[in-house]
């Protein structure tokens, strides 16, 4: 077994490699971005057979260690066809990740998702007997369902550490720096996730994505979320006799990876710190609260019409990245969603293809754009 890792220089990447060297399983792709300094190192580290870059101006800088270099979109489609390995973990950040998970589809790669965006936007052009989800919820209702007979269960929750705006008062919110919306008080993670857990954007994706994981097939299910400040309940499922499960790990992504890349080797690996159960004297659950998490009063029709999804991903992907360079206060992030997804909802419900996505997504892109300009 050997594996094509793209987004390797983000934090899932990083702790993607760590499990791989735990397994020593063979990275034959390194897929990253712009951050050539360290993707050099991984090189160093892995050997890959080959590297995809984003940018042909990043070769000079490049020390590919006599692996083949490959551009672009173009570049990574053609990485992806000619490769051998039969799991591609895609950990790409934004648009660029569903590309990436519908040439992997094209291929017939077996697709450990990590990249939010590939079934927020096109679920329903995917598989889920296809995907292994690397995402801790997912990952915990993944192992909470595994053994579960699907119609004794009512509800599919996943939970919420509450982002760094959780207990601001809520007239101080939408006028918050990038600098606080980024102190996650649990987790370490990129940039724009980070943003998104914030604003909740991110529940909201993930919501999506269970829809099509686990609920799409199953109409009868609940799917919602809640708050639990500590980040050690990572999903819950209900039964139909009005009992509750729930799947309680340190908060750390090696695990979630590691069942994907081996769950054999991951069952009997102790990857990550174990919880200490004496040390949770208290475990709450919250409701989420739309007055301080606005774009929540999208989830039902969001849920009702998953298509919309589309257009969430879309005005985000560009509101985000405005927010990150100081040109709109964070409070707009939410206020140009909802009116996005409002404006583009006949449009999102009519797509069927992945050219109709990408056209929509670049309609929708460029809305929010000359909105900003």
């Amino acid at each position: 077994m050997s594996l094509i890792l793209l987004g390797s220089t983000g934090s899932i990447g990083s702790n993607t490699l760590k499990v791989a060297k735990e397994f020593n399983i063979p990275i034959e792709i390194l897929g990253a971005g712009r951050n050539i300094a360290l993707l050099n190192q991984q090189i160093k580290a892995t050997s890959p057979k080959a590297i995809i870059i984003q940018d042909a101006r990043d070769k000079d800088q490049l020390e590919p260690n006599g692996a083949r270099i490959y551009v672009g979109e173009d570049g990574l489609k053609e990485a992806i066809f000619n490769s051998s390995s039969k799991i591609l973990l895609n950990a790409i950040s934004g648009g660029d990740g569903l590309k990436a998970s519908i040439f992997a589809k094209q291929a017939n790669k077996t697709i450990a998702l990590a990249n939010k965006e590939s079934l927020v936007s096109a679920g329903w052009l995917f598989d889920p007997s296809e995907i292994i989800p690397v995402d801790s919820e997912h990952f915990s209702l993944w192992h909470l369902l595994k053994s579960q007979d699907i119609t004794s269960i009512s509800s599919l929750i996943i939970t919420a550490s509450g982002g760094a705006f959780r207990d601001t008062p809520l007239k101080d919110i939408p006028n918050k720096s990038k600098e606080d919306a980024l102190k996650h008080p649990n987790w370490k993670m990129g940039a724009k996730i980070t943003i998104d857990s914030a604003s909740m954007v991110n529940k909201l994706f993930e919501l999506l994505e269970a829809h099509w994981l686990f609920g799409s097939k199953n109409p009868h299910l609940k799917l919602d979320a809640i708050i639990e400040r500590s980040s050690n309940i990572h999903a819950l499922i209900g039964h139909m006799d009005g009992s509750f499960s729930s799947h309680l790990s340190y908060p750390d992504m090696c695990l979630a990876i590691a069942y994907a890349l081996d769950p054999i080797k991951a069952a009997k690996t102790a990857l990550i710190p174990p919880l200490n159960l004496k040390t949770i004297s208290k475990i709450e659950f919250e409701e989420i609260d739309c007055k301080r998490y606005p774009v929540w009063n999208l989830k039902t029709e969001l849920l009702k019409n998953p298509k919309l999804g589309i257009a969430l991903n879309a005005a985000n992907e560009v509101l985000t990245h405005a927010f990150l360079n100081n040109k709109i206060p964070f409070g707009y992030i939410a206020t140009e969603i909802t009116q996005s997804v409002q404006i583009y909802e006949q449009k999102c419900l009519a797509a069927q293809s992945f050219e109709d996505i990408l056209d929509l997504d670049i309609e929708i892109k460029a809305y929010i754009k000359q909105k900003l300009a």
